[in-house]
């Protein structure tokens, strides 16, 4: 049964001061609100690897952020900015950014209204001759509601990976209310992130300095990778005030044959750095019964996890994914998931959570809600009086789930 859920119930009141507006000097300088057995205490993130456990799997999201962010200008002069969200046509992201001539996207369009179908310029202020050579055009293909398809084409033969670096702009968070800077190019980026396709951070990891996972791994902790590619729709509040009502995109993720085994073999002892690993790690066991129940892996469903009742234990779902897998001679497993965590969810996999503060009344605190049990007021209060700083470039916290 989908949960009914007023998200009026997971509003707080968030100054505009307590949101950090840029990062600290240093990564791993921020705060770290750690929560266990219902206990709060303040320590810092350089103190992470002392606080971990001994002999669990950490799970990092290796997604790396796009500069998915275009300015381009009509022959009126109006200015129209595209916002990329996912690819189309090619619909693979690695044959995406290799494409040297035209591709289509998804996209959000600020002044859609004012686009008359007209193909659209690179607006090109500094006169780059670089960017002008490069001869960036946009054209409308249709709109479907909030968005948009849109069609790029360019002159240089470069692909488009090498167009974005040139003529994009990293999209950081819009409360962040000001414009991408050159700080952003590195820090609004892990320092592991490897495959392009994410349109927003995964801002969790943000904290993680080479020192730190030294640390980590040094202690005899496991270290594994998913990769999902997080949509813009991620960080948004809920708009409906009643969750039900609320879509989740859904977002594209890869896992290794390799990482399946080691998370198998650490069942129990999961640490899940940031919401889009949690929400990967858990979408596992659902792609894991579609194994079972149909002979294949199948995308997982927004409310999949609330419309039946699941009996499977976690290992035998997770180990029919691996049967597939070495069946069909898989290295790796690309798929996609529009899983939302609300409370009432039950985890099966995340034992420990590395997360940030996030909006009021958005899907990721209903997801902390629902990892401590309803506790995350608590843990926002002390936080609020306690001078963390919140959002992307806030502070962190260790949550330990109840």
């Amino acid at each position: 049964m989908i949960p009914e859920i007023s998200i009026e119930q997971y509003n707080y009141d968030l100054p505009d001061e307590r949101i950090a507006k840029y990062p600290l000097s240093e990564r791993d300088l921020s705060k770290l609100l750690v929560y266990k057995g219902s206990e709060i205490v303040e320590e810092r993130f350089t103190s992470m690897p002392d606080l971990l456990p001994e002999g669990h799997l950490m799970v990092f999201n290796d997604t790396k952020v796009v500069p998915a962010r275009l300015h381009f200008q009509r022959e009126t002069g109006a200015h129209i900015e595209i916002f990329c969200l996912e690819p189309v046509l090619p619909e693979e992201y690695v044959s995406m950014f290799a494409v040297t001539d035209r591709c289509r996207w998804k996209c959000i369009v600020g002044n859609v209204k004012r686009w008359k179908g007209d193909t659209l310029r690179l607006y090109n202020p500094e006169e780059s001759k670089a960017v002008s050579s490069m001869d960036l055009k946009a054209d409308l293909i249709e709109r479907n509601g909030e968005t948009s398809i849109v069609e790029f084409s360019w002159a240089d033969s470069a692909p488009f990976s090498a167009v974005l670096e040139l003529c994009g702009s990293v999209p950081i968070p819009p409360y962040l209310n000001r414009d991408t800077e050159n700080i952003d190019l590195e820090r609004y980026q892990t320092l592991y992130a490897k495959f392009r396709g994410s349109v927003a951070a995964p801002t969790a990891g943000l904290h993680f300095t080479e020192s730190v996972l030294e640390r980590i791994r040094a202690k005899g902790i496991q270290t594994g990778t998913v990769c999902l590619h997080v949509g813009a729709g991620t960080f948004l509040p809920v708009k409906s005030s009643r969750v039900a009502e609320h879509t989740m995109h859904r977002e594209p993720f890869v896992i290794s044959k390799e990482f399946l085994k080691t998370l198998i073999g650490s069942l129990g002892k999961v640490i899940a750095v940031g919401t889009t690993s949690v929400r990967t790690l858990e979408s596992l066991y659902y792609i894991g019964v579609s194994c079972i129940e149909t002979g294949a892996p199948e995308d997982v469903r927004q409310w999949d996890p609330y419309t039946r009742t699941y009996d499977y234990p976690t290992e035998h779902a997770l180990s029919a994914l691996l049967s597939y897998m070495e069946a069909h001679e898989m290295e790796s497993l690309q798929i996609g998931t529009s899983i939302i965590i609300v409370p009432g969810f039950q985890f099966r996999i995340v034992d420990v959570l590395v997360t940030n503060f996030h909006q009021p009344q958005s899907t990721l605190l209903l997801l902390i809600s629902a990892f401590v049990k309803g506790d995350w007021e608590r843990i926002y209060d002390y936080a609020l009086k306690h001078d963390f700083r919140f959002l992307s470039y806030g502070d962190s916290s260790l949550l330990f789930r109840r």
